[in-house]
Order: C-alpha cells, then structure tokens, then sequence
C-alpha cells in the first residue's frame, strides 16, 4: 500500500513539475539571443550546417548526432528562464535542451515562427553559459529551425553579452588580441622574437602572428589538419579591399622568394603582396622569426622576412618585399592571436612570445620587455568577452575564444623579466635569395 502511496505522489511531482513548466510565461522584457552569430556546430559537424552570414542562423540540421552550442554571458547569478523560438523543418521534431547540468525535451510543430517554453534554471554564479541543443526525433528529413534563445528572470538581467547588433562573421571568428612592443628611440632596421604555441592550443584557423609592423606582418598558422605554413605579408600604400583595383605605381613589388614560398596577393582586409611557406611547425615547439623594415633612400621602403627551421637547423628566407611610396624604418613592432574561420570560434587558442630583440639602424642590439595589451573591434563592442593578454612564465601570452570568463583591461601596459639572452644570428649571413 505505500509503495502505491509513494508512486502516486512522484507522479502528482512530475505532473504538477511539468504544469509549471508548461505555464512558465514569457517576459516582457525578456532578453532575444540569435542563433546567428552566437551558435556552432560543436559535435557530429556533418549532420548541421549554420550560416555566418545572412538573417537565418541554421541552414540544415538532419543528425541526432549533431550538438549545436550556444553561449551567452550573464553578469548576475539566480534563476534564468529560457524560451526559443522555432518553427517546424519539414515537419514536427523533438528538441532536447541542456544547459547548467539539466535537459529538457521541446516538441516543435508549428510551421510559424512559434515561442516555446524550455525551462528554468538556476546559475550559482556570474559568466558565460553554454545552451546545447541536440534533435531527437523527427517526422520528416530536418530538425526544427530554432531562430533564437529568450531570456528570462533574475540572471537575464542587463548586461548581458552576445553577438547582437554586430555582424555575425566577425562575431563567431571571436575577438582578435595584440600585444605591442615599446621601441626605443632609435631607427630600428631588425625586429627578432621567439613564438611558442602550447600543446593542444594550434587550433584550425589560429594565425599565431609573431612579428607585426606598420606596413604588414608575419607569422605562423594552423590552416588544416595536414596543413601548416608561416606568412608574410606587406600592404600597398593604395587603400583597397580588392588587390585588382591597387595602380600599378602602388603595388608591392616582389625583392626575394625564398625556396618553397608562394607569391601572391592578398585582399578583404586591405591589399598587398602575400608570401606563404608551408611548414609542419609543431606545438610545444619554440621558433624564431626575424623582420626586416629599411628605407632604400629612394622614397620607397624594404621588407624582408625570414623564419628559422628547427628541424633543418637554418634561417629559411620567406621573402623581401619593396613597398613604393613609403619611407620608413620599422614601427609598431607588435604580435597577435587571431581565428580566421568563424565556425572555429568556439575554440579556445593560446600562444607564448619570448625574448623580444630589436637591432637599430646604428647595429646596436636592445631589448624589449615592455608590451601593451590591446583588442579588436569585436572586443570593444563587448559582443565576445574571452580574450586576454599579458605576461606569464616569463614571456608575454595572448588568448582567445573558448568563452573563459576573464578578459584583460584595454591598453595594459606589461613588463617581462628581462633574460640578457641577445640572439645569436650574424645578420650579415641570412639568406637573401
């Protein structure tokens, strides 16, 4: 008899539990969070595809195996309310929601837009939160096409921080980082600094960009699972996203290519002249990398780049380019961390820089233990708060993606110990063709 008792009141609970949620009722205020720009295909990548750009933010979701994750951050802890809004694929299906350790199943079946309620939960305290969403069932080829999240209650409460108002490329690439070196006074012809990117950090789509200038900049990236390479690039003094459009008397001209190196153009974010060598660099490794900015008195300016292979034990040339209407030595000696494939901004991404160098025009070897941490334009507008800079272990790091919940102060200034360790390379015998 009581165990009758006992299984009549859990069921009075689950119905009563389910009433409530089902009641739960959407807030006038309530908070709209967009699939676009804030969601990835973060398991079973083959069974969802999500724009980056455009109004709808899933373009087909047919796998049980698919998870799309969505992240938002919260500056007050207590009860979230959640809803979304969703319409039918190609006929009703069955979403399973998780987030903060509890799941809940939604039915969509409405071939309209429709608001659905999802469930409550409780956040102990402030950050971001992960919403997995994953498909259950379905009556025909597509799960539901869920268009947004809407927020509720005390942890809704402004700010919150997501990609809205902002164009959902830049937002889902994630927010780039710098760190600048202060230079000394001096004409300075040569920059050296060494780059190490941690283990399990050389995520696809990571430009690891050791040693920047005014004019461009080189560096290291991790473009495939079979594909490595170490850039250079320099751009026209012509401002111009199309390289065709640069006048002949404005584009970089070719001064050196080093074995191996691809010559090309590059555009989108500028235009110029573009080297690349594909290289197997490895995570947990240390490499070196030497730029090279001189005037040639003419009105015109240099660069040359060069990058040492470990396992080949010698400086490898990238190339040397020539930038007409230019008269410069180096400036804006600086380095960054960025991810150039939107749907790999979920991706956390780290990377160390040691033993800052510079060699003036007059050949004096300094130092450079002073950086200044700074972000892009997707930091600034507070739509991605997972970035992060400055020293550690000795050297300077920057950070990025993965939604960690700290994030470093605009323009702080860094100081790395000094370590006295000048390089040793006899400038006069890099390569130069």
């Amino acid at each position: 008899m009581k165990s009758i008792q006992k299984m009549f009141w859990a069921s009075m609970l689950l119905i009563l539990f389910g009433c409530q949620e089902s009641r739960m009722e959407l807030p006038v205020e309530a908070v709209e969070v967009p699939i676009l720009g804030n969601t990835y295909v973060t398991a079973g990548k083959e069974g969802a595809k999500l724009a980056s750009r455009g109004t709808e933010g899933i373009t087909s979701w047919t796998s049980t195996e698919a998870v799309l994750s969505t992240w938002f951050k919260v500056t007050n802890p207590g009860e979230l309310l959640l809803f979304m809004e969703a319409k039918a694929g190609t006929g009703a299906s069955t979403i399973q929601v998780r987030v903060n350790e509890k799941s809940f199943d939604v039915k969509v079946e409405n071939a309209e837009n429709t608001v659905y309620p999802i469930g409550r939960v409780t956040l102990a305290k402030a950050g971001y939160v992960r919403v997995d969403m994953q498909g259950i069932k379905k009556e025909g080829e597509q799960f539901a096409i869920v268009s947004k999240f809407l927020l509720g209650g005390e942890a809704a409460v402004e700010p919150l921080y997501f990609v809205r108002n902002f164009e959902a490329y830049w937002g889902l690439r994630g927010p780039s980082v710098h760190m600048e070196y202060t230079l000394p006074e001096d004409n300075v012809e040569y920059f050296y600094n060494e780059i190490m990117v941690p283990e399990g950090e050389d995520k696809i789509g990571s430009y690891f960009m050791t040693n920047g200038f005014g004019e461009g900049y080189c560096g290291i990236q991790a473009n495939s699972e079979t594909e490595r390479r170490v850039l250079f690039s320099v751009w026209s003094p012509f401002s111009t996203d199309n390289p065709k459009d640069i006048p002949e008397d404005q584009r970089i001209r070719t001064l050196a290519r080093g074995e191996d190196v691809h010559i090309g153009e590059f555009g989108n974010e500028g235009s110029g002249g573009q080297s690349y060598l594909k290289y197997p660099w490895k995570a947990g490794e240390t490499y070196k990398v030497i730029t090279r900015v001189r005037p040639d008195g003419k009105g015109n300016t240099e660069y040359y780049a060069w990058f040492y292979a470990t396992d080949e034990n010698r400086w490898r040339l990238i190339a040397g380019f020539l930038r007409p209407q230019t008269d410069t030595w180096y400036k804006r000696a600086h380095s960054f961390l960025e991810n150039f494939i939107p749907q790999q901004g979920y991706l956390e991404r780290k990377v160390f820089f040691k033993n800052q160098w510079v060699r003036t025009a007059k050949g004096d070897w300094i130092e450079l233990i002073e950086g200044t941490f700074t972000h892009d334009a997707t930091a600034r507008a507070e739509v991605r708060m997972d970035y992060a800079g400055g020293v550690e272990d000795g050297a300077f790091f920057l950070k990025n993606g993965g939604f960690f919940n700290e994030n470093t102060t605009y323009k702080s200034l860094f100081t790395r110990p000094a370590q006295g360790a000048k390089p040793e390379v006899d400038l006069s015998t890099l390569p130069l063709q």
